[in-house]
């Protein structure tokens, strides 16, 4: 095997917890600036100015970070992916709003509740940081299993495999052989679609489930919605137009399956 994924998935994992320290030291910087800033210069006597300069307000860089952590952690820690959420998004039940129901979403929008004519503070912006920190954790949990030797790396080596039989499959289908390939991008949907099942738990009644089986569960599950199980119900009905019809599937429904089966194992997790 190659050490492509590998390699990319420890880089993204490391550079994701360092953005995740500096995001912390900025909604501290943020929040009381001269102690942070004297903190600072305690560590870095000689480069305060440019440490301090270097941290971009939360406002312009947290979504990012949290749309790449969220991605890299339906990979690497999906059990930890509805915890990491829930750190951010505003509790759907909330009927009030104190420390216990603020959430980064809040601190986005610099929400500050007070009370009375004397304005006493019920809740301000730094009831985040508790929510920031648990994120960073889970980021560096997240480290610390792709560390272990406990990690199963076989999802790894799949993606691996996979992107080796997409390639195949567009090879072929440049050179006219679309049954061939659409059948090769079909085999790769259904592994993937069941190893998606397999992860959650999702065990199918039938001995040899079939695309569309996979498909019905994810959807019967809320793994995915409506439109994505239409969608993955057309690439099943090219799959078996490849596998079994006697009418040749058509060039362009072949690329349509192919190009759908990239979509699909880079968004159904």
């Amino acid at each position: 095997m190659t050490a492509t994924n590998i390699s990319r998935f420890k880089e993204d994992i490391d550079k994701l917890a360092h953005q995740g320290d500096l995001l912390l030291t900025t909604m501290q910087y943020e929040r009381s600036p001269k102690e942070v800033r004297a903190a600072i210069k305690k560590a870095y006597p000689d480069k305060v100015d440019e440490y301090i300069a270097n941290l971009k307000p939360i406002a312009e860089t947290y979504q990012a970070w949290y749309s790449e952590a969220r991605a890299l952690l339906r990979q690497v820690l999906p059990d930890r992916l509805d915890d990491f959420t829930r750190h951010y998004e505003k509790p759907k039940a909330r009927k009030s709003i104190g420390y216990e129901s603020y959430r980064i979403e809040d601190y986005l929008q610099d929400l500050r509740v007070t009370r009375g004519y004397d304005e006493t503070v019920i809740v301000d912006p730094s009831a985040a940081l508790p929510h920031l920190q648990q994120q960073v954790a889970i980021v560096k949990a997240a480290a610390a299993r792709f560390e272990s030797s406990l990690f199963d790396i076989k999802m790894l080596l799949q993606a691996d495999m996979f992107d080796t039989e997409i390639e195949s499959a567009e090879a072929l289908a440049k050179h006219k052989f679309v049954r061939a390939a659409g059948a090769i991008a079909g085999v790769v949907l259904e592994r993937h679609l069941a190893q998606v099942c397999e992860n959650r738990s999702l065990p199918s009644s039938k001995r040899h489930p079939t695309i569309s089986d996979f498909n019905e569960q994810l959807k019967a599950h809320d793994v995915i919605g409506v439109p994505e199980w239409r969608f993955v119900q057309l690439l099943a009905d090219i799959r078996n137009q490849c596998d079994h019809s006697r009418d040749e599937p058509t060039a362009d429904q072949v690329k349509d399956l192919i190009a759908g089966v990239k979509k699909v194992i880079k968004t159904v997790y």
